[in-house]
């Protein structure tokens, strides 16, 4: 999947290199690697890749690319699932992992604000004598300029919420290199558009975030986690949409598989039973932490499982975090020279019981091997199906998985994509999640603010095609 695109400028190779000297680079492997997120997708290089260390810098980067029609593309970790950083029309990559300095940190008013290049866990070393931690946790370290553009989550939304829920204020490059700034510090506004959620999930598609403010949090004053098996799918996911209705406050409830149990334990050492499983986390003062905790239990023994296997020591807590958030690898463990097809849903907590049920009779039925994870405490769950990358059929077979997991979804009124984003391959799905109205909407606002389609062109929207209504 390659569009056409016009060769780089020669005048613009030689006004950025001329600027940015030994940070500037068309190293053929340097490029592929910025031409490559965790998708399925193989490698769509930029022609030129660019580290930009300061908001001015990347302004003027994109100064330059308006000026040659110059395609441009932010770039965080590289972490992304959907194709988001591939230059399917070539031009100009901005890295901005450079860009990694904490600006300010604000504890008596709990926010702090960075350069779009800090990644999570480098946010939570540097604030961590004062009491507070950032809680958006995706798995991977990824950086939070690319977090809010993706619109991230993670295990502990359920309890804390979205990147859309603690981004406060963004400043932004726009299109024309032009600089903004969207919110304030304060704890609320309602002063004209709120540009920030505008650029949040944007994917870089309306400009490029340098500067994100975002909300702290006090650390907890007791953290426990436990394991806890059950029979069957139904009986785990069961436990949980009990668990939400009763408004029990969980920081974290992780559902596994039988098959994502097995290879967690192969790949990362542990022995946990070989059933379907939820992983909680539970935040708050001691007392509070265990009436959570024997709630859960409660509901939990009533759906049949066994009995909790509890991490209270923080290292056996992290040993537990880390398993999880190594899944992926661990999967493709199972079928060595496999690649993964990772998709995602999210729906109402009401329905996610049938929909999970639904996606694993219909996996079972094509014979994939695959793996479901998920952040059901928020009802959002993840397909992780293994395939020869040399064997059209299966990838055909995985697709259509796909594609009537996300009928299933958008039938139950959830959303083709909890958290993994559009970029390119979910992009027909947006279509029938919002109808031609809304997407023609979106394409205004795309083409209002980046009147050269210069932004990463090709993501989320069909720039010139206006659907019918």
């Amino acid at each position: 999947m390659t569009a056409a695109h016009s060769p780089l400028s020669s005048d613009l190779l030689i006004a950025l290199q001329h600027q940015f000297t030994d940070r500037c680079s068309t190293s053929k492997s340097v490029r592929e690697h910025h031409g490559t997120d965790e998708s399925f997708y193989d490698a769509m290089p930029p022609d030129l890749v660019v580290y930009a260390q300061s908001t001015a810098e990347v302004a003027s980067i994109m100064q330059l690319c308006h000026s040659y029609n110059t395609p441009v593309i932010a770039y965080g970790a590289g972490s992304s699932l959907e194709g988001h950083v591939l230059a399917i029309h070539g031009g100009v990559c901005i890295d901005l992992s450079q860009m990694n300095r904490v600006i300010a940190v604000h504890p008596e008013d709990l926010t702090a604000t960075v350069q779009a290049g800090v990644t999570r866990k480098q946010i939570n070393l540097e604030i961590k004598d004062s009491g507070l931690f950032f809680p958006i946790d995706p798995g991977a370290d990824a950086t939070l300029g690319g977090m809010s553009a993706t619109r991230a989550s993670g295990t502990n939304a359920v309890r804390y919420g979205t990147m859309r829920e603690n981004v406060l204020a963004l400043t932004v490059v726009c299109a024309d290199g032009s600089v903004i700034k969207t919110g304030t510090r304060a704890k609320k506004s309602a002063a004209g558009y709120d540009l920030t959620r505008l650029f949040v999930g944007s994917e870089g598609t309306l400009g490029i975030i340098t500067e994100v403010t975002v909300k702290l949090y006090p650390l907890p004053e007791a953290i426990s986690a436990a394991v806890c098996s059950f029979p069957s799918t139904a009986a785990a996911v069961q436990s949980v949409i009990q668990i939400m209705q009763l408004g029990v406050p969980v920081a974290r409830v992780e559902f596994i598989d039988t098959s994502g149990v097995q290879a967690i334990n192969a790949y990362s050492k542990l022995a946990l039973p070989v059933q379907p499983l939820l992983l909680f986390e539970f935040h708050g003062s001691v007392n509070g932490v265990r009436e959570q905790a024997e709630l859960v239990q409660e509901i939990a023994r009533d759906n049949g499982s066994a009995d909790f296997e509890w991490a209270t020591h923080p290292e056996d807590r992290s040993r537990l975090w880390t398993a999880r958030h190594n899944a992926y690898f661990a999967l493709l463990q199972l079928r060595p020279g496999s690649r993964a097809i990772s998709t995602d849903c999210c729906v109402p907590i009401s329905h996610l019981a049938e929909c999970i049920l639904e996606t694993q009779i219909d996996c079972d039925k094509h014979g994939l091997i695959y793996t479901i994870i998920g952040h059901v405490g928020d009802g959002n769950f993840h397909v992780l199906m293994l395939v020869d990358p040399n064997n059209p059929t299966e990838i055909a077979n995985a697709e259509a998985v796909n594609q009537r997991m996300v009928n299933r979804a958008i039938a139950m009124d959830g959303t083709c994509t909890g958290e993994h984003g559009v970029g390119l391959h979910k992009m027909e799905f947006l279509i029938q999640e919002h109808g031609a109205p809304a997407i023609n909407v979106m394409r205004s606002i795309k083409q209002t603010l980046d009147p050269k389609n210069l932004l990463n062109p090709g993501k989320i929207i069909h720039w010139d095609v206006v659907l019918e209504e």
